[in-house]
């Protein structure tokens, strides 16, 4: 995986919404199931909001507080 994909769901915010202001990484994944289930977003953010669903789908949170931490 590119590790700039991990940065960026850490660094970057959602840009409008219910959430907006929110880092990606905090975004409950109630949030990130009605996206799969309504389409996410085309470009960058979409596919950022699809890799953080299926992280934290798969448990696989861990993998991103090195970089929390790190900020």
């Amino acid at each position: 995986m590119d590790q700039s994909i991990l940065i960026d769901i850490v660094r970057k915010e959602m840009p409008y919404g219910k959430y907006k202001g929110v880092p990606l990484y905090r975004l409950p994944e109630p949030y990130l199931s009605w996206y799969k289930g309504k389409g996410f977003p085309q470009g960058r953010l979409g596919m950022l909001l699809e890799t953080l669903y299926e992280i934290k789908l798969n448990g696989l949170e861990y993998l991103l507080t090195p970089l929390i931490n790190g900020k």
